[in-house]
């Protein structure tokens, strides 16, 4: 199968730790360094590629960030340190709640103002709008806004697929071949409203086809999903709304997390509002990429410091 390089090359590496983990996470920023900084959060199971027209796009008026969750494009799974080694749990190792990710997100973000005179806007996609939520009421990262686009954030979950996984992780870490790219494919095609073009679909589930370690990464991300979990932070979404302005952009044909949670989530964040786009499913920046790109560039307009 033939590779599928990235359009944007993630240039720079940032290596934090945890209390349990190493990581080294792999970014890139694009536009002048005076503009406002405008960060672009990915979920699972893509990567910042996702993101590369809209950065492109933007980078004319900001000062944009990218960069790749670990275990996910260019940025490797954490390390576990060597003292943890023999102490890590199996649901720490997963990081099932997202804590680390978020963690490390914060991280980056810590490192990254030191070059900033601004507070950044925040585009989160899928699980990248927890890791966004929690990273700023758990660690004190601080928005100018915060756009969420068809996010985890708020219960109940339940794809199918992440419980059959689960269920049957022994299973589906020894699929191979056609077969295993079968059910990446499967899986990707259900995001999408419409059918996704064939360097897209190659874009997307080469990294988890490329080597052993995709392969084992795409399970272990199937299984991580199964176990979200919004408790620690949930209560306090009413907040998150009061210091900064959120919108909320949904695809109305999302079939991962129905639209009517975008509804519930408006509320929980008081959040100023709720944009439904027609005819896109959960794969919003492809199934509609021109009337996601209007709403984006209408929000960071008016929520931009003049």
């Amino acid at each position: 199968m033939a590779s599928s390089p990235p359009s944007v090359e993630l240039t720079e590496t940032f290596h934090c730790s945890t209390s349990t983990h190493d990581y080294q996470i792999r970014w890139t920023s694009l536009g002048e360094s005076d503009l406002q900084p405008l960060i672009f959060v990915h979920g699972t199971p893509w990567s910042s590629q996702v993101w590369i027209k809209y950065a492109k796009s933007f980078s004319k008026y900001f000062r944009v960030y990218l960069f790749d969750n670990p275990g996910f494009g260019e940025s490797p799974l954490g390390t576990p340190r060597p003292e943890s080694r023999n102490t890590v749990s199996k649901k720490v190792a997963l990081d099932a709640d997202l804590a680390q990710q978020s963690e490390v997100f914060a991280a980056l973000y810590g490192f990254l103002t030191k070059d900033w005179s601004q507070k950044p806007h925040v585009i989160a996609h899928d699980h990248g709008g927890l890791m966004s939520l929690r990273a700023h009421l758990l660690h004190q990262c601080e928005y100018a806004s915060l756009c969420l686009i068809d996010v985890v954030a708020i219960g109940p979950f339940g794809q199918p697929l992440f419980k059959l996984i689960a269920e049957h992780e022994d299973v589906f870490s020894v699929l191979t071949g056609p077969v295993f790219e079968g059910v990446v494919e499967s899986y990707i095609r259900g995001a999408a409203h419409h059918t996704l073009p064939k360097e897209i679909m190659q874009a997307l589930k080469y990294p988890w086809l490329c080597n052993e370690e995709g392969r084992r990464g795409f399970v272990r991300q199937m299984v991580q999903a199964n176990s979200r979990s919004t408790e620690e932070v949930e209560f306090r979404y009413p907040d998150v709304g009061k210091g900064m302005p959120v919108r909320i952009i949904w695809g109305t044909e999302d079939q991962w997390i129905p639209v009517e949670t975008a509804l519930r989530l408006k509320e929980a964040l008081n959040a100023r509002d709720v944009i439904l786009i027609e005819d896109a499913g959960h794969l919003v920046m492809y199934d509609q990429e021109g009337p996601l790109g209007v709403e984006l560039g209408w929000w960071l307009n008016s929520v931009s410091q003049k």
